[in-house]
């Protein structure tokens, strides 16, 4: 590794960052000069109001955007340079996503479910089992396999999201608002197996959500408002 953020010991490394989009001949500037280091193993929680840009941030850290200046370097390498079929096979390997809607599919049982992404693998049947299992393990369910969306609380569907956020082992893990569908009780226990997954196995995981009681679960907590990075929440 030899760009910056390897230099510097981050594992995301996003520098001057800006993104615009354009509405007929209107620029709608959604990121101003952003700069984000996070280190690997960190739980960092990324809070604003509407419109402030974190799930735009988000998108463009896991590859699913480019900005429109600026780079973005995770491990070392510039993800803002790769071409869309590179970006889609370097997502499969690194980057793990859990929404706020599950997304679950709702033919298929939790099993299948965190299955998913690891069909876009080399893996053999046999492996990818295994590699099931221990995400469920990981998140609780391995006594839910077989259960199907419909027959799962709310939370446990969203444990079954994060199995399938981690069932690849990625680099990073990316979390849109996943308690914000959720009672306290249950966001709690997501909020928990979060942490868990950051202090025990080094997970980096980079949530976005716009509760202080869920951003207080997280390691650092950094505030966006009209698409500019501050470290205290402005009013």
């Amino acid at each position: 590794m030899s760009d910056a953020g390897a230099a510097n010991g981050a594992l995301v490394d996003v520098r001057d960052v800006e993104k615009v989009f354009h509405r007929g001949s209107e620029e709608i500037h959604v990121l101003r000069g952003v700069n984000l280091q996070v280190p690997s193993g960190e739980f960092l929680a990324l809070m604003g109001p509407s419109g402030s840009g974190k799930s735009t941030l988000l998108n463009l850290i896991g590859g699913l955007d480019h900005p429109t200046r600026g780079t973005v370097s995770i491990a070392g390498e510039r993800v803002d340079q790769l071409s869309d079929r590179r970006l889609a096979a370097w997502r499969a390997r690194h980057v793990g996503f859990v929404f706020q809607l599950y997304n679950l599919i709702p033919v298929l049982t939790a099993e299948r479910n965190v299955e998913l992404p690891l069909l876009l693998t080399h893996l053999s049947k046999a492996e990818r089992r295994k590699h099931v299992e221990t995400a469920l393990e990981a998140v609780g369910l391995q006594h839910r396999a077989q259960h199907y969306p419909r027959q799962l609380s709310g939370g446990e569907q969203q444990r079954v999201g994060i199995a399938r956020g981690i069932v690849t082992d990625p680099t990073l893990l990316l979390c849109d608002e996943p308690t914000g569908d959720l009672d306290r009780k249950a966001g709690d226990e997501i909020l928990g197996l979060l942490s868990a997954l950051s202090r025990e196995h080094g997970k980096t995981i980079i949530m976005v959500t716009h509760d202080p009681h869920a951003s207080a679960r997280a390691a650092r907590t950094v505030y966006l408002n009209k698409g500019e990075l501050t470290r205290e929440p402005k009013d």
